[in-house]
Order: C-alpha cells, then sequence, then structure tokens
C-alpha cells in the first residue's frame, strides 16, 4: 500500500483516465478495505488503529469520488492544478444559457400546471444531454483540454441541480 496523499487512482491501481471500469473500482476497493478496515487493528494499539481508521476515510472518500463520473471530472481537473470554480464562475457560452433559461420555463410551467408527464419528459431530455455531454466530457479530458473540460463540467453541475429540481417537483406533485 502505497501513501495517504497518493492520488486516488494509484490507491486503487487504476489508470488516470476518465472512463474507470466500475467492477474493476468495486473489486479494488474492496481490495483495498480488506487491508485498512478498522476492524482489522482492533487488538492494535491507538496509533495503529487511527492509522487505520485514516486509511479506511481515504479510501472510501477515493471510491465515492472516482464512481461519480462528474466528482471524478474534478478530481482529475484539481490533480492539473484546473479549479472548477463552479461556486464563482458562472461563464458560460450563450447557447448554454439560452438552453438554461428554456429549461427552467419548461419546469416552471409544467409545476404550475401540475403536469408530472411534461416533468418526466424534461428530466429525460436532461439524461439525455447529460450522457452526451459525459461523452463529450471524457474526450475532452483525455485529450487534455483541461479549460473546455472545466466549463464541461460547470454546465453538467447545472443540468444535475436542474434535474434534481425536476424530481423534487414531481415528488411535491405526486405527494400532493
Amino acid at each position: 500500500m502505497g501513501s495517504l496523499t497518493d492520488s486516488h487512482f494509484d490507491l486503487f491501481d487504476l489508470p488516470q483516465t476518465f472512463a474507470v471500469d466500475p467492477q474493476q473500482l468495486d473489486d479494488a476497493y474492496r481490495t483495498v478495505q480488506a487491508q485498512v478496515h478498522p476492524d482489522r487493528f482492533a487488538a492494535a494499539g491507538d496509533a495503529q488503529k487511527r492509522l487505520a481508521m485514516q486509511w479506511a476515510t481515504h479510501a472510501n472518500e477515493a471510491y465515492q469520488t472516482l464512481r461519480d463520473p462528474l466528482r471524478r471530472a474534478r478530481y482529475i481537473l484539481s490533480q492539473r492544478g484546473i479549479d472548477v470554480g463552479a461556486e464563482n464562475n458562472t461563464a458560460m457560452e450563450p447557447a448554454f444559457l439560452m438552453q438554461q433559461m428554456e429549461w427552467r420555463e419548461n419546469i416552471e410551467d409544467a409545476a404550475n400546471a401540475k403536469n408530472i408527464g411534461a416533468l418526466e419528459a424534461l428530466l429525460d431530455e436532461l439524461r439525455e444531454e447529460e450522457r452526451v455531454r459525459f461523452v463529450k466530457l471524457e474526450a475532452l479530458i483525455d485529450s487534455r483540454s483541461d479549460q473546455a473540460a472545466s466549463e464541461a463540467v460547470r454546465q453538467l453541475m447545472f443540468i444535475e441541480r436542474v434535474a434534481h429540481e425536476i424530481g423534487t417537483q414531481i415528488e411535491r406533485l405526486e405527494h400532493a
């Protein structure tokens, strides 16, 4: 086992690419957890228990990051010194800004009309848009087009928020 400062990819002995084989990640995670799980160190001294807990926490965080494509993209970019800056960088291409406004208007109209079918159709549209953008994001990251990848991540984060809002609206209408 390496160091607690190793990259998430190194921890699981995975190639540092955007595409991650989910089964390979799961297997590697189980292997690491079997080695560092705190229960294995129940009879050890306090220092060893603390170190085991740190390793287990590191492994959990690495696993959660690598299994989520958006978190994985942000992580890869951060490893390259790129801050996605989603909190303070809202600059996006005009076409995407127009699409955002259209989605928001459609959500509001469907919610006001209590039209769950329209909300579900919009959610399907967003999921398809997300799928297509993840394919493009993979190519951008693997070609090291980091600034374009950073903007793609911000757009995907927005799409994820909008999809969550739609899910909330659907839930609200189903329980009304």
